[in-house]
């Protein structure tokens, strides 16, 4: 299991290249854009929801990874919860293979993985930036695209900040200076949310 630690903003469509040029000033390792593809997963009586847990499968370049994210908090903006993830050899989901820990009450529930079905997808392009601040480490992610359900879909414009390792207030400082650029709001809904 991992944090996940992270700040989310929103981003004015009409600022991505000014704030993509910023960025790039920051210096840090740049990773050019890669597609992510994502199915969201839910029941029809919305227990992961419930349950304050997002299921997803994520495909990136041929490989594939689900993912439980499970309660956690939000102080401030800034996203806390425990995030389990286990790789797979095809995008089908296989429930058995997440730890005990996740359930609430310890075990896979009877009759959840037959009922869990796709909800929504996200289809973007993420952009990443690597950067050391005050000694952490920090993961800067430009997602560009869609979050589709059925026949709706809604644009994802969107930078997240994610700390990889040090202290918080390293993410907060970076983003204080981010907030200096125009077209930035903070933003608190995951894409799971949106969809």
């Amino acid at each position: 299991m991992a944090q996940e630690i992270e700040l989310k903003f929103i981003v004015n469509h009409d600022a991505v290249d000014a704030l993509r040029n910023h960025l790039h000033t920051l210096g840090g390792e740049h990773h050019a854009p890669s597609q992510l593809l994502n199915i969201y997963f839910e029941t029809p009586d919305n227990w992961l929801r419930r349950h304050d847990m997002g299921l997803r499968i994520r495909g990136e370049n041929g490989r594939y990874e689900m993912t439980m994210k499970i309660a956690g908090r939000v102080t401030g903006g800034l996203h806390q919860r425990p995030e389990y993830n286990v790789a797979l050899s095809e995008p089908v989901l296989d429930l058995t293979q997440l730890p005990a820990e996740v359930w609430p009450d310890g075990n896979l529930p009877a009759g959840l993985a037959s009922s869990v079905q796709p909800l929504f997808s996200t289809d973007f392009y993420r952009e990443k930036w690597c950067l050391d601040v005050d000694g952490s480490r920090i993961e800067i992610a430009l997602d560009l695209g869609d979050v589709k359900a059925g026949e709706f879909a809604e644009p994802i414009c969107e930078l997240e900040l994610e700390l990889l390792r040090g202290d918080t207030r390293a993410v907060l400082k970076l983003a204080k200076q981010l907030l200096s650029q125009t077209g930035l709001r903070q933003g608190s809904l995951s894409k799971a949310a949106r969809g």
